[in-house]
């Protein structure tokens, strides 16, 4: 056990559903901030898990399209191993606001809002970090820069070489998406469809999915959580296969790295060279999903909370 680490809670617990969550026996409270693009201010809004006086300060960023309450579950469980935990939406997501400018979302605004958000919590000492995909390439590129204030990370299905070929996919599926749902029972549905690689989640996990992913219409019919810019960035000719080995090799925290046992994303010998160079990294393959595992699970939960009260 590492000094000054929330120490594992003993024996197994049993999870609330994840819709009594906000009812739950831990603090949870939303906040949000005002932070700074060229020519524009717009909010970034977060969930946060857990007493805001621990020391202990866990930051949780979610993928392209999603959204800060993908972590609920696991908000819970790092609340109650004594962490105080932030889950945000990036901009352009949830109860995020929108740029002005698409052409900004990106991983410099996103790692420029992110600082902002270390700032906002008044964090005195250092975090750590939990991002999947998108989260973890912001994480990558906050834990590469002199002085970073985080100690450790766990990225979730991503890497430092994405090749182009899923990279035009996924925005392919999110250029096409529908605007407007009928109903959130047809939202859902195309949820199960386009994020299927997320594993085998049960009627309640897709519910809780659904139910932070579209926001209903004052006029009827439900449209997605997310500004439609965010998709410009995978026009075609725009898409191509990117590499950020520099900042890999940076690191200098341990990385717990988890990654989908399907994924195209983030390749096997991708994962495999994350391990041979860069930061110290444990690598955990993830079963009977691909990108991204949903964390929502009590074995892929346990992965998670397991290295985060014993990593150094």
């Amino acid at each position: 056990m590492t000094a000054g680490t929330p120490a594992p809670a003993a024996g197994p617990e049993t999870m609330p559903r994840l819709d009594d969550l906000s009812r739950a026996d831990v603090p949870f409270r939303t906040g949000h901030f005002q932070a700074y693009a060229p020519h524009d201010f717009h909010r970034i809004a977060y969930v946060e898990w857990g007493s805001p006086d621990s020391p202990h300060v866990v930051v949780c960023v979610h993928g392209l399209s999603r959204q800060g309450r993908d972590f609920d579950a696991l908000g819970y469980r790092l609340a109650k191993l004594g962490y105080r935990v932030i889950c945000p939406d990036l901009p352009g997501r949830g109860l995020s606001g929108w740029l002005k400018d698409p052409e900004l979302y990106g991983l410099p605004q996103y790692a420029a809002d992110m600082a902002a958000l270390i700032a906002h919590l008044r964090v005195s000492g250092t975090i750590d970090w939990v991002g999947t995909s998108l989260g973890g390439l912001t994480g990558m590129v906050l834990a590469s820069a002199a002085r970073s204030p985080i100690r450790r990370m766990v990225i979730n299905d991503i890497g430092p070489f994405l090749p182009w070929a899923p990279i035009r996919e996924i925005g392919s599926r999110l250029r096409d998406a529908p605007r407007l749902h009928h109903n959130l029972a047809s939202g859902e549905s195309r949820l199960r469809t386009v994020l299927g690689a997320f594993g085998s989640l049960t009627d309640e996990q897709w519910r809780h999915v659904a139910k932070h992913s579209f926001f209903q219409e004052p006029n009827g019919g439900w449209r997605p959580h997310y500004d439609p810019g965010i998709g410009d960035a995978f026009r075609p000719g725009r898409v191509y296969s990117v590499s950020m080995w520099r900042d890999w090799d940076a690191i200098t925290c341990p990385v717990l790295l988890l990654r989908g046992a399907h994924s195209e994303l983030l390749l096997a010998s991708t994962a495999d060279e994350m391990t041979r160079r860069g930061p110290p990294t444990r690598r955990v393959e993830i079963p009977d999903c691909g990108h991204a595992p949903a964390l929502l699970d009590d074995d892929q939960l346990r992965i998670v909370t397991d290295w985060m009260g014993t990593a150094a």
